[in-house]
């Protein structure tokens, strides 16, 4: 299990037997069932998750108590609210398991020891916000200038092998629309 998060990690920076040996020994696995939440909305993250397998969704709650489904992660990625583990404020986002998913867990001080114990923990600290950040961005921009039917695309595009693995209800929250409207957009765009 370790060896797929220190391939992960290699795959941005160098790590000695040593610093590997110590990677496994700070990321504890830990088993969330099918709807089971890593994060709920208004805790405080402590802690950051590698999903080893699985799939996890971020949820936010609108005024109205309709839930909004914001983003998705699988394995292979890492899970956590990031401003909410830095800041220590309440999460505005729950993140829920969707599949039965295993993550392996580090702690924000052991997070922060892994900044300084390993040799190019700072490099890749910031390696993968670079990529949080573009994936932010692209998401708000998403978000203000395009129509439902271009996000429905954007969304096939990253996330094209999700498809078989996610409730339509899931895809039409994410993409802004009704379930009844995203149907009509994979209608429209069948033909």
């Amino acid at each position: 299990m370790h060896e797929h998060l220190i391939k992960q990690i290699s795959y941005f920076i160098q790590l000695s037997a040593e610093e590997k040996e110590w990677i496994t020994e700070k990321f504890v696995p830990r088993e969330y069932k099918k709807g089971d939440y890593f994060l709920r909305e208004g805790q405080v993250c402590r802690e950051i998750g590698f999903i080893y397998s699985g799939l996890v969704r971020y949820v936010v709650i609108k005024e109205n108590g309709e839930e909004m489904t914001v983003d998705f992660d699988k394995e292979m990625f890492y899970t956590g609210n990031y401003a909410s583990l830095l800041d220590k404020s309440p999460s505005g986002t729950s993140i829920q398991c969707i599949e039965p998913t295993t993550l392996l867990v580090i702690s924000y001080d052991d997070l922060q020891d892994f900044y300084t114990h390993i040799a190019e923990g700072q490099k890749f600290g910031r390696m993968i916000c670079e990529v949080l950040y573009v994936k932010a961005i692209k998401k708000v921009h998403s978000l203000y200038s395009k129509q439902p039917e271009q996000r429905y695309l954007h969304f096939l595009d990253t996330y094209a092998d999700l498809v078989p693995r996610l409730p339509q209800y899931y895809i039409s929250s994410f993409v802004g629309v009704q379930p009844p409207s995203l149907s009509r957009i994979r209608k429209r765009l069948s033909k």
